[in-house]
């Protein structure tokens, strides 16, 4: 394997040349990746990880039939989409047919991730303004999390869907008695980033009723949820049933498997509402031929491999063996997900759901040293999140739960030895555990909530108050490139926190 540089150099090259504002994964000790197939990706010393955190190498890592796709257009033409071309026509019907009808327009962009780079977006990002210096601006409104684990309305709640609709119901109130208007409500199907958050059954459906009331939209981001990870539906948003359709919907990363690729599809009354605006869209890169022959590829694989069907199944697989672990280790709070998208939520008192942040990034980082990466995130970075190429298999899952399940004995008997000096010898194990966690994480930072939940933003629009109208600036906004933001990893230092060696 050839390197331009060895490890130090090529940090040093990073520090000097690349902007500080762009962090690595696992920064106290980061690795250096030359290559990759499938699930596995390995270092300059060809060490092998097995990949948990990937959900852009949607159909595995440099998968043959997607990297033979974008040779063999690459040879013929790569152009704009001005000129006509199939590529772009067959990706969008293919794109539209794995969609409800109604939603049949496509905007194609170049970028499969967004950040919030652009001040509207942070404006409506709460992760960003919360994190910088910028204020919530009036015109946005920030609804809470439908976190039945953690959040107001729990799973003891006879019916939390509504409860936490009626919040949304309230925010859009509270905006029209200050004489404001609603553009639209946008939300993950599956809050990824706010900790693998799977809404109540019923919850969409009722927020959009409001939202449309309104006179709004309803925005449903698949960029990290999206083209069958949930293993029983495509997207999903399509877990809610067929008696709820979004109004538009962003896709993104996996789309590409890697490749810069990004769309927005929505209905055709409310693309006519764009374009009779007067505004054109048009962006260089989005929808080439080369990425929409990447983008055919990634749907081939997807039903060639059936890989919709190994994420359900293997998912099954794997939240049995994770649910098995938390009635073994105190640490493990919440186990919640479906497909290949899940959660383990860690914490240091049940009672309370004590978020157990230092714990979770000291495993982070020992899973790595048992080659295998995960990530953690959600408000207070306490969540692993397990979201890995579509061709995970069982026998990978049963590997990364065998080496959870070492970290956390360790882990829990080392903390359970400390707290022996200080809690009498009959107090039971877990009580002993719980006490000793206050001394590991003294040090630690207070993270806050980072990221709230779901969005309503009122954009700067003037055209109309029917939802078809009242989209058009948002909408420019969306095909521009427009996503929810992707929390950065925290990077941790062993300096910040007592942790067992």
């Amino acid at each position: 394997m050839c390197e331009l540089y060895c490890k130090s150099d090529t940090l040093a090259l990073r520090g000097k040349h690349i902007g500080p504002s762009c962090k690595v994964f696992f920064a106290a000790d980061p690795i250096k990746i030359v290559r990759a197939q499938r699930q596995y990706m390995y270092d300059e010393k060809g060490e092998q990880y097995l990949d948990c955190i990937n959900n852009v190498a949607h159909v595995g890592h440099c998968h043959p039939e997607v990297v033979k796709a974008a040779l063999r257009q690459m040879e013929l033409l790569n152009t704009n989409s001005r000129f006509l071309h199939d590529n772009i026509v067959e990706y969008a019907k293919r794109l539209a047919a794995t969609l409800p009808e109604r939603l049949s327009v496509c905007y194609f962009t170049n970028s499969g991730a967004y950040h919030g780079h652009l001040s509207s977006l942070i404006e409506i990002s709460p992760y960003k303004f919360q994190k910088g210096k910028d204020v919530k601006k009036e015109f946005v409104h920030v609804a809470p999390t439908p976190d039945t684990y953690r959040g107001e309305y729990r799973e003891c709640h006879a019916d939390p869907a509504s409860a936490y609709a009626n919040e949304v119901k309230k925010i859009i109130e509270e905006a029209h008695k200050r004489g404001r208007k609603i553009a639209a409500f946008i939300a993950e199907s599956m809050q990824s980033c706010g900790g693998q958050i799977i809404p109540p059954a019923g919850y969409f459906q009722k927020v959009a009723a409001y939202v449309h009331e309104a006179g709004g939209v309803f925005i449903a981001d698949e960029v990290q949820v999206g083209f069958g990870r949930v293993g029983k539906h495509f997207w999903s948003f399509q877990m809610h049933g067929e008696d709820f359709v979004p109004d538009i919907v962003t896709m993104g990363k996996p789309m590409g498997n890697g490749h810069p690729m990004a769309c927005v599809v929505t209905t055709r009354e409310i693309a006519e509402a764009f374009s009779n605006s007067g505004m054109e869209y048009f962006n260089t890169y989005g929808g080439n031929p080369v990425s929409c022959a990447v983008g055919l590829a990634v749907l081939d694989v997807i039903e060639s491999e059936d890989l919709q069907g190994n994420a359900m199944r293997v998912g099954n697989y794997l939240t049995e063996l994770l649910n098995k672990q938390k009635a073994k280790h105190t640490l493990i709070g919440n186990i919640r997900g479906i497909g290949l998208f899940i959660g383990i939520d860690l914490v240091t008192d049940h009672e309370k759901r004590t978020p157990a942040t230092a714990e979770a990034q000291h495993i982070i980082y020992k899973m790595k040293e048992k080659g295998v990466l995960l990530s953690a995130d959600g408000p207070h970075r306490n969540v692993l999140k397990i979201k890995p190429p579509m061709c995970f298999t069982e026998e990978d899952a049963k590997f990364m739960v065998d080496q959870l399940d070492e970290i956390l004995t360790v882990l829990e008997e080392t903390v359970g030895a400390q707290a022996e000096s200080v809690i009498p010898a009959n107090t039971a194990r877990r009580a002993k555990v719980r006490a000793s966690y206050f001394i590991f994480r003294k040090n630690m930072q207070n993270f806050g909530n980072l990221l709230k939940g779901v969005q309503i933003s009122k954009c700067t629009v003037t055209i109309g108050t029917k939802p078809a109208c009242s989209t058009v600036g948002l909408l420019l906004q969306i095909s521009a490139g427009f996503r929810f933001p992707k929390a950065e990893p925290y990077h941790w230092s062993r300096k910040q926190a007592s942790v067992p060696a």
